[in-house]
C-alpha cells in the first residue's frame, strides 16, 4: 500500500508497531530465547573469564537478531553483531551534546529543580565540503552513514531472503512483514518494519543490555555483600541442583531489587533527548537533555543515592511498591523505551544464572593486593564501563555441572 507521513507520523508509527510487539505481556513470549542466550556465556566464562564484556555483547547481539529477525549468529565475530556495534557506537558519541558544532541551534539541559539553556553550534558550518580542511567531520559522517545504512538494510534483507526460501523461523520482522500480506487494514508498511527492526531495537536492547551487566560486575565488586545476600536467596530457592529460570522470579524479590538497583546506581542513558517540555513544544531546532542522572540520584527518592542499597526496593522481605521504579534509566514521559520489558528481563536471567554458578571478586595484582577498578564510564548517550579487570570463578565443581549441562541441552535441540 502506498502511504505518505509527517515525521510524527512516523516516529508514532514505529512506537506503535514495537508496542505491539514487546509490550510487557507479549514480551513474555522471548523468554525462552533470552534463557537459552544467558546460558552460552556462562559456558563462555569457564574458559575465559576475562573477556566478560565480549560475552555480554555476544549474548546481547544473539538475543537481538534472534528476536528481530529470525537470525542466528556466528559464536564469534559474527558480521551482523559487529556491524551493529559499530553503528551503535557511533550513535552513542555523534549524540554527545557539544562535542560536533553541527547539531543545532541550542541545547536545553533540565533536572528536576532547574533549567540551562546554552548555545553550543557553528551552523553554518554545515555548508562547507567535505574536502574543506578542518571539515574531518563531514568525511567521519559519510563513514558513519555506511554503517548505519548497513545496520538497517542487511539483517531486514537476510530475514526476506529466508521468508523468499520458506525456512525464516517466527521473529519481530517475519511476523510483521506476514501480517501486512495476511491483514486488510494494518498502521504500517514494509518500511516501518525495516526501520523498527534496525537501529530502534538494536539499540534499545542491545549496548544497553551489556552496559548494565558491566555495571552489575562493578556493584558486585564494591558490593561482596549484596552478591552474597542473592546468591543466598537463588540457592534456596534452586538448592543449588538447577540454573534459575523466569518462574523463579517472583521468589527472588531481592535478586529482583539488586537489578533495580543496578539500573538506578549507574544510569545506562545519564541524558535522553526530547522536543517538549511539559507541554510546550520547543523552537524548531532546539533540543531538550532530561538529565536522568540527576532522576535517579534525587536524595528525596533515594536515600544515599550514590551508595548501591538493593534494600532500598525492599520492604518486609518483598518488593517495595511506594519506591520509585528506576524505569527512568529507559527514559520518562512519551520517550520512555517500549522494549524495556524485555531488556529488563535478558539483565535479570543473567545476574540470576551469573549469580548462582560464579563468584565476582577483585583481580589481584602479582603481590597478592586486590586491583581496584577505577568505576568510570565512556562518555556518551549511551554510558558504559570503561574497561576494567575482575576474577569471575565458578562457585564450585556443581555450578560447572549445571553450566555444561544447560549447553549441551541447547546443541541437542
Amino acid at each position: 500500500m502506498a502511504c505518505r507521513f509527517t515525521v510524527g507520523d512516523e516516529w508514532r508509527t514505529h512506537r506503535r508497531l514495537f508496542n505491539q510487539a514487546f509490550n510487557v505481556k507479549a514480551a513474555r513470549k522471548y523468554e525462552p530465547r533470552e534463557s537459552v542466550a544467558t546460558h552460552l556465556p556462562l559456558e563462555r566464562m569457564l574458559t575465559s573469564p576475562d573477556a566478560f564484556m565480549d560475552h555480554f555483547r555476544q549474548m546481547a547481539g544473539e538475543i537481538i537478531m534472534s528476536v528481530a529477525y529470525g537470525i542466528d549468529v556466528q559464536p564469534s565475530n559474527d558480521p551482523y553483531v559487529t556491524l551493529a556495534h559499530k553503528a551503535v557506537y557511533t550513535f552513542s558519541i555523534a549524540s554527545i551534546p557539544g562535542l560536533y558544532l553541527v547539531v543545532g541551534p541550542a541545547v536545553l539541559i533540565f533536572v528536576p529543580t532547574h533549567s540551562i539553556l546554552f548555545q553550543d553550534t557553528l551552523p553554518i558550518l554545515k555548508h562547507i565540503p567535505a574536502w574543506f580542511p578542518g571539515a574531518g567531520f563531514k568525511r567521519q559522517a559519510q563513514e558513519w552513514r555506511k554503517l548505519s545504512r548497513g545496520m538497517l538494510e542487511l539483517p531486514f534483507a537476510e530475514t526476506k531472503r529466508q521468508m523468499a526460501s520458506g525456512i525464516a523461523p517466527s521473529s519481530f520482522t517475519a511476523d510483521s512483514l506476514n501480517a501486512l500480506k495476511n491483514a486488510d487494514n494494518v498502521f504500517y508498511n514494509e518500511h516501518h518494519v525495516q526501520a523498527t527492526a534496525g537501529p530502534t531495537m538494536y539499540i534499545g536492547g542491545a549496548d544497553t543490555t551489556v552496559s548494565a551487566l558491566g555495571t552489575f560486575i562493578l556493584a558486585m565488586l564494591a558490593n561482596p555483600d549484596a552478591q552474597k545476600k542473592a546468591q543466598a536467596e537463588i540457592d534456596s530457592i534452586t538448592g543449588r541442583a538447577c540454573l534459575p529460570n523466569f518462574e523463579d522470579r517472583d521468589s527472588m524479590p531481592y535478586v529482583s531489587a539488586l537489578v533495580k538497583d543496578v539500573l538506578r546506581w549507574r544510569s545506562l542513558f545519564p541524558a535522553f533527548l526530547d522536543d517538549e517540555y511539559r507541554g510546550y513544544r520547543l523552537p524548531a531546532g532546539s533540543l531538550v537533555i532530561g538529565n536522568a542522572w540527576a532522576l535517579l540520584h534525587d536524595e528525596a527518592l533515594y536515600p544515599d543515592p550514590r551508595a548501591f542499597k538493593p534494600e532500598r526496593f525492599l520492604l518486609d522481605g518483598r518488593l517495595n511498591p511506594a519506591v520509585k521504579d528506576p524505569e527512568s534509566a529507559f527514559g520518562f514521559g512519551r520517550r520512555l523505551c517500549p522494549g524495556r520489558h524485555m531488556a529488563i528481563s535478558s539483565i535479570w536471567i543473567t545476574v540470576a544464572s551469573m549469580l548462582a554458578t560464579f563468584n565476582i571478586k577483585k583481580a589481584l595484582d602479582v603481590k597478592g593486593n586486590d586491583i581496584e577498578p577505577s568505576y568510570e564510564y565512556i562518555s556518551g548517550i549511551i554510558s558504559a564501563p570503561l574497561p576494567f579487570k575482575c576474577s569471575i570463578s565458578p562457585r564450585s565443581s556443581e555450578a560447572v555441572a549445571l553450566v555444561q549441562a544447560a549447553v549441551n541441552d541447547i546443541h541437542r535441540n
